[in-house]
């Protein structure tokens, strides 16, 4: 279905493709989405979702309907969030998958027990997503027990608990080992919201203290990601899913395979453009100057020799 690509080139610039769960609780469905995101697209981290929903849901939440009905996996909310879940036997074999790909595998966690379980299997990154950045006790307990990159989304997040989560990281020695993400919480979200500026803001307040600042876009096309890494973003994160017409939440605010390597393509050829001339006159120039460049010296013998 796909021609696969060779290797990509060394990037300083990181591109999550955010699996979640657009896997539609299929396991197989989720190896075909890393084989592609690695072969076809080119990007360097696949990224997951692991809920406990028992312990994330109150009763009432877990036994409601889900609130879009043909969306839903399962009668209830919670039965939904039940089947689209994978085990940790499962998540470590989608590990060693994206290990056979040189990938780096990735998963949210949003709960203390996934938390655990993931830390378990030693992944490079765990990613706090923006619905759960103020749970400080699994923050603290990643701080305590996690020793790879802590990625952290701050969609939907006031400044006063901003300043809190890095407060804690930074209180617990974690800050340079914590990619800060500049995200907006919709699915999709406008061009008029994404808000890229708060890249710099991010960068000029925190900058110095973090391993990085990211971008986690959840808007439509692939523009805004190219203007994300001018301003400064070493991370980008993408929901990616094999068909956006799939059953499910996540798949309209997603790219596609062809979208997802248009991005990962875009995005390495302004990395390379993001340089100052290494000297005056460059290799490439040199020929044409030769052919076109006006010459003070050689236009005014050529003057010269007109007039006589």
């Amino acid at each position: 279905m796909y021609k696969y690509s060779s290797k990509k080139a060394s990037s300083e610039i990181n591109i999550a493709a955010e699996i979640g769960c657009n896997h539609k609780g299929n396991l197989e469905i989720a190896f075909e989405m890393i084989k592609v995101a690695a072969l076809f697209c080119e990007v360097d981290i696949i990224k997951l979702q692991k809920r406990t929903p028992k312990e994330l849901l109150s009763e009432v939440e877990y036994n409601s309907p889900h609130p879009v009905k043909h969306n839903a996996f399962g009668n209830t909310y919670g039965e939904h969030r039940e089947y689209l879940e994978f085990t940790k036997e499962q998540h470590i074999r989608l590990k060693d998958y994206c290990e056979e790909f040189d990938l780096s595998y990735s998963t949210s966690v949003w709960d203390l027990t996934s938390a655990k379980e993931i830390i378990s299997i030693e992944p490079d990154h765990i990613k706090i997503p923006s619905a759960i950045n103020t749970n400080f006790n699994l923050i603290q307990y990643l701080c305590d027990n996690y020793y790879g990159t802590i990625h952290l989304s701050i969609g939907m997040t006031t400044l006063a608990e901003e300043e809190a989560i890095m407060k804690l990281f930074v209180n617990n020695n974690r800050a340079k080992d914590l990619v800060l993400y500049s995200c907006t919480s919709g699915y999709p979200v406008p061009a008029k919201d994404a808000c890229l500026l708060e890249i710099s803001r991010l960068q000029n307040k925190y900058g110095s203290s973090v391993k990085a600042v990211g971008f986690s876009g959840h808007h439509k096309g692939i523009a805004l990601d190219i203007a994300a890494i001018t301003l400064g973003a070493k991370w980008v994160e993408r929901h990616y899913t094999l068909d956006r017409t799939w059953k499910g939440t996540d798949h309209a605010a997603s790219l596609e395979p062809d979208g997802l390597r248009k991005l990962c393509r875009n995005i390495r050829s302004v990395e390379k453009a993001l340089t100052y001339k290494e000297k005056e006159i460059l290799d490439i120039e040199k020929e044409q100057r030769k052919k076109l460049k006006w010459e003070s010296t050689t236009n005014q013998n050529r003057e010269t020799q007109l007039v006589n």
